[in-house]
């Protein structure tokens, strides 16, 4: 892909929406047209030591929503998120919208539900309103979309292509902290690697919006928005001097070392059923699990 899809709505306003707990960053994205709108990868609050929910930064996004009196037609995830719980369920409740994730979700779906032992959950996806094929094109409003298949961090992870911005997950971070781990489940730095060219091929001034910063050592200041062009001259692991072979060794080296994300297991068992907490059992409770020595 060498240039991105579309010619009409190419300039959507963005709104980035930075949750400071899990590092994520949450993005409201209209058609300046038409007031039509997508919400890209919610954050539902979660404290891990009382167990508690709390809807305040989805409680935001709503806010600036009814603001601007805009028009909720998607609900984007861009993979199963293992380092927060998505709002996607209680947004789609109070603003409509029809929720998307990449259709490979089925293949993490079916993997979790067996750590989990989740014998009744349904692992083809329906969760989700819809599922986009590879590289599916769609509107939101007058600005032409198209899903993005960029797999590595995940398997089912996309990044989408809105108008002259791109929305690219945990593909990519800010080109002074590198780039996503690909030790998870169906995750493979190889493929990795494939994807970022992927997203590289886009034109030079494309705007790319990631999904968390960390502040790497040295910046004072959180970031998320960067170009294309500056991902390829300055990204530490995928700049125009390192080969795909010494990515993979980079990548494969560093993701060795790193301790798994503090939310994963709450997170995981959420965001497969797309935002919906399990069922309360007969004393009118809700439980997540934690499987022992499984992962």
């Amino acid at each position: 892909m060498t240039a991105v899809p579309g010619t009409r709505g190419s300039n959507p306003d963005v709104r980035a929406f930075f949750d400071e707990e899990t590092y994520t960053v949450s993005y409201v994205v209209s058609d300046p047209e038409s007031g039509c709108a997508a919400i890209i990868d919610p954050v539902l609050d979660f404290d891990p030591a009382s167990g508690r929910t709390s809807t305040a930064s989805a409680d935001a996004l709503i806010a600036y929503v009814s603001s601007r009196e805009l028009d909720v037609e998607w609900i984007l995830e861009t993979h199963v998120h293992a380092d927060h719980l998505t709002a996607a369920s209680y947004l789609n409740g109070r603003l409509g919208g029809r929720t998307g994730i990449g259709a490979r979700v089925c293949a993490v779906q079916k993997f979790f539900a067996a750590v989990f032992n989740f014998g009744d959950l349904a692992v083809d996806g329906s969760q989700f309103d819809h599922l986009f094929d590879v590289d599916e094109s769609f509107a939101i409003g007058s600005l032409e979309a198209r899903a993005l298949s960029t797999p590595g961090h995940t398997a089912a992870c996309v990044s989408y292509v809105i108008g002259n911005a791109a929305f690219v997950g945990d593909t990519l971070f800010m080109p002074d902290y590198g780039t996503a781990r690909a030790d998870f489940p169906g995750g493979n730095a190889e493929t990795l690697y494939d994807s970022i060219q992927r997203l590289l091929s886009l034109p030079d001034d494309t705007r790319l919006y990631l999904c968390h910063d960390y502040k790497a050592p040295g910046r004072n200041e959180f970031a998320w928005e960067t170009t294309v062009r500056d991902q390829r001259e300055r990204n530490i692991h995928v700049n125009e001097s390192v080969s795909r072979e010494e990515f993979v060794r980079l990548r494969e080296a560093r993701d060795s070392k790193l301790a798994m994300p503090r939310l994963i297991l709450p997170a995981v068992q959420v965001n497969i059923r797309g935002g919906l907490l399990p069922r309360a059992e007969d004393n009118g409770i809700r439980y997540l699990k934690i499987p022992l020595n499984a992962l």
